[in-house]
């Protein structure tokens, strides 16, 4: 795992917001992302980057998590449907590559390599799934690009 510093642009995010348990993720994420690009598609506009999920606050047993599109034309907020903004300003990325279920592995490195360089983070992280089961039918080349920002 590599990690290292970056300088973020603020981006607009279109998706649905909802609090799950970890188990429940794979469904909601396919959910979120159909419906998130119907609304995005609805208003004209176009995703203008991969399926995102923004993850708020501490995970604990349930995970309150934002999945959705970014989008660079304008869209306004529809029944079930939300606008967030991912921030701009320093921040953290690693890329993980392999199947989802050994992104924790990546996480573990990853917050013992942040604790070690003695960083404040924001409260809310992300991942963007660069390249997924959507497009690569072999987990061991899906690619995550995990986002911490930093105060």
């Amino acid at each position: 795992m590599k990690a290292e510093r970056i300088e973020l642009e603020p981006r607009t995010l279109v998706g649905v917001h909802e609090t799950h348990r970890w188990d429940e993720l794979t469904e909601f994420m396919g959910r979120a992302f159909g419906t998130a690009a119907t609304e995005i598609g609805k208003q004209g506009a176009h995703p203008a980057g991969p399926p995102t999920a923004i993850y708020h606050g501490a995970p604990s047993d349930v995970v309150d998590v934002t999945a959705g599109f970014p989008v660079t034309q304008p869209v306004t907020p529809a029944p079930g449907v939300v606008i967030e903004t991912l921030p701009g300003g320093p921040a953290i990325e690693a890329i993980h590559t392999g199947p989802y279920d050994t992104l924790t592995e990546t996480y573990a490195e990853l917050t013992d390599w942040i604790s070690a360089q003695n960083l404040d983070l924001a409260p809310d992280k992300w991942e963007e799934y660069v390249v997924g089961p959507d497009t690569e039918p072999d987990p061991a080349k899906w690619q995550t690009r995990i986002v911490f920002p930093l105060n």
